[in-house]
């Protein structure tokens, strides 16, 4: 009996005929996610007794796992096994909350179980391991774990404090482990670990690390308080796993995935069991794997366990993924955890606001709001977050709250939610008085590897291609009327907009804008083009300042503009950095967030603390993939900022409704009248 093909959206993926898995463990049945992937990887699930060419499917050596063997073998059925693979999610499975990121589906045996050769002994066997592109990928993607503070289970604190270097690191697993199991070892095996650890490193402090599920209570690991002493201590915190390994003189394991990445930190783990990293060159193996002869480096193993053995899922378009897809999903998921987890307070956030902010702030523990900042303070431990804009002296200590730069696909000002905000600890963006936490990231992203180079450029060609920008208005874009000459495109902003306030001290308005741009360039066509909100009658911007401009641009499109212009003069508009994407000369006379960095010619006054040199591809990595966080608006997901790129180009977007639309016009008469009086 089949598990049904309505229950999928798409077809299994590949060419040749869907495998036929009989399964006996009620895990296959429940869980949606291990279907799909199963499914995509070219596998159809049934209930009844195999046929000829038919598989049976067991997980992994689960309790449940002798139905399953017991009917192979009577029917004389192959056995696929499957397991969580080595990235699976923020909690361990077990908690019950998340679906796993991949799996491990192999037709030889169990990547755990030296007993016999796995589809991953295989390939650590016996695959040349020598195409440049696989090990540059594996490079990229080992520095990439290691700057997110990547592992099996995600959710610690990268910043919680560990012991002081110098201490020898023994790790715990849990009783009845399968891998632990598979190796022979016992209690006696991990006490005969933590006594070589002592003795081999004598006088230093041992830390046992223990198993996040013991940690949580949901099984017994094989140490306990019984074995500590003055010298030996059980860490059962979450913390990076990273980060221990940086502290660590040594490090023991039987058979934990850590010891796979501590070999990725630079140690080499002394092994008391028979893990499927052993014996490659890359362990000391107390239980050696005689057949293991072969010599591996550390991006080869990388390459075999992590890219070419698993099968990674995409649960934003619903496919398979690339292992680098695949972290940046966990990536996305995972910040989100980290940030969210002990709760927030939002101070000066509009109603309409607060919906959105929910989803990107409050998966985890519902937001609160509340404006008084010393009942905000009060709050803790939950952070504090206050929009940007409205931040008042009272709010010196929380985060400043904004939009990110691909937003939406219509204005702020109609109450189109966001697609990206970003949350800043430290300033915020758009004020150079003080840092923000994206000059930290520029002046990180000066230097970049090469994976972080080419995934920078692809956003890059992607939203050139797709002309994406930050509210992707359409509108028109032909100049083919205009004379001869150098084009100059002058972008209107908001004249009391934030930006305005803090990022420009000699020019304000547009019209200024204009006249400094006249005095530099008299013989160019200057084109104006009003910003959006204005057009829209949502804000106030100074429309006496199109006089000024040989073309007036109303309800154009700017980003199609940028391909008929020689240069872009602003103040501080985002429009500039849109510029520099297409390669378009940008000269500012505010202190942009991308001013200052040897890509602009800046006549405003730069913050001297702008010495950083990023090429453009540094700048957009800071700008667009490390500040902002990002929703998908399909499947309500934290995810990585190329699919919010991707749904802006072509996918579903949210949109305002009837109401947020009259409350946006409402909005913006308030607006102008109050313009209009400060004129006054």
């Amino acid at each position: 009996m089949g598990l049904g093909p309505e229950t999928y959206d798409t077809p299994a993926a590949g060419p040749g005929k869907v495998r036929r898995l009989f399964v006996y463990n009620g895990g296959f049945l429940t869980q949606r996610r291990v279907r799909r992937i199963l499914r995509l990887s070219g596998y159809s699930l049934h209930l009844g007794l195999p046929r000829a060419g038919d598989h049976v499917a067991v997980w992994g050596n689960s309790p449940t796992a002798h139905r399953g063997l017991a009917v192979a073998n009577k029917h004389g059925a192959p056995v696929v096994r499957v397991e969580d693979a080595l990235l699976r999610s923020v909690h361990p499975g077990r908690t019950g909350q998340e679906p796993p990121l991949g799996l491990l589906i192999d037709h030889r045996g169990m990547h755990f179980d030296p007993a016999q050769p796995s589809d991953l002994e295989e390939i650590l066997s016996s695959h040349p391991l020598d195409d440049t592109n696989l090990l540059n990928r594996a490079r990229g993607a080992i520095a990439r774990m290691q700057e997110a503070h990547l592992t099996k289970y995600t959710g610690f604190d990268p910043e919680a404090e560990v012991p002081a270097p110098g201490y020898v690191l023994v790790i715990d697993q849990t009783r009845g482990d399968a891998s632990v199991t598979a190796s022979g070892a016992d209690r006696a095996r991990f006490l005969e670990m933590l006594v070589f650890a002592q003795e081999e490193h004598p006088g230093c402090p041992v830390v046992i690390k223990c198993h996040p599920e013991t940690a949580q209570g949901h099984r017994a690991g094989h140490f306990g308080p019984e074995d500590t002493n003055a010298r030996v201590r059980l860490l059962d915190a979450p913390v990076s796993p990273w980060r221990l390994f940086e502290g660590a003189v040594g490090v023991y394991t039987v058979s934990s995935q850590l010891g796979f990445e501590a070999i990725y930190a630079g140690h080499k783990p002394r092994v008391f069991g028979q893990p499927f990293y052993a014996g490659w060159g890359l362990t000391t193996d107390e239980f050696p794997v005689a057949r293991r002869q072969r010599r591996l480096t550390r991006a080869q193993l990388f390459a075999a366990a992590m890219i070419l053995y698993p099968k990674w899922y995409d649960p934003y378009r619903d496919r398979l993924a690339t292992l680098e897809e695949a972290m940046e999903t966990l990536a996305a998921q995972t910040r989100a955890w980290r940030e969210d987890h002990l709760g927030w307070v939002g101070s000066k956030i509009s109603l309409w606001k607060r919906k959105p902010l929910q989803q990107f702030f409050g998966s985890t523990l519902p937001m609160r709001f509340e404006d008084d900042p010393a009942r905000a303070r009060a709050a803790a431990p939950r952070r504090w977050l206050v929009w940007a804009g409205k931040a008042e002296v009272g709010h010196g200590d929380a985060c400043r709250i904004e939009d990110g730069f691909l937003r939406s696909r219509g204005l702020g000002a109609e109450l189109v939610p966001p697609l990206s905000l970003v949350c800043d600890d430290l300033g915020i963006y758009y004020d150079p008085a003080r840092p923000s936490r994206l000059e930290k990231w520029i002046e990180k992203r000066a230097e970049l590897r090469p994976d972080q180079q080419r995934r920078a450029r692809a956003l890059i060609d992607t939203i050139r291609a797709a002309g994406l920008s930050k509210y992707n208005l359409r509108g028109e874009t032909d100049l083919s009327d205009l004379p001869a000459g150098r084009r100059i495109l002058v972008p209107g902003q908001v004249e009391d907009d934030a930006s305005i306030r803090t990022g420009t001290e000699h020019v304000r308005t547009n019209a200024d804008l204009l006249r400094a741009v006249r005095s530099a360039e008299p013989d160019a066509l200057i084109l104006y083009k009003p910003h959006p909100d204005v057009e829209a009658g949502l804000r106030a911007g100074g429309d006496d300042a199109a006089a000024l401009a040989d073309r007036v641009l109303r309800h154009a499109d700017p980003i199609a503009l940028l391909a008929q212009v020689d240069a872009v003069w602003t103040m501080t508009s985002l429009l500039g950095f849109e510029a520099l994407l297409r390669g378009v000369s940008v000269t500012t006379l505010g202190a942009p967030f991308y001013a200052g960095w040897g890509l602009t010619h800046d006549l405003g006054d730069i913050p001297p603390r702008r010495r950083a040199t990023p090429t453009l591809e540094g700048l957009v990595h800071a700008t667009l993939i490390d500040y902002p966080r990002y929703v998908d608006p399909v499947t309500r997901l934290p995810c990585p900022v190329e699919v919010v790129a991707e749904r802006l180009a072509s996918g579903r977007l949210p949109r305002a409704g009837i109401g947020n639309r009259a409350l946006s016009k409402l909005q913006g008469v308030f607006a102008s009248q109050s313009h209009l009086w400060r004129r006054r």
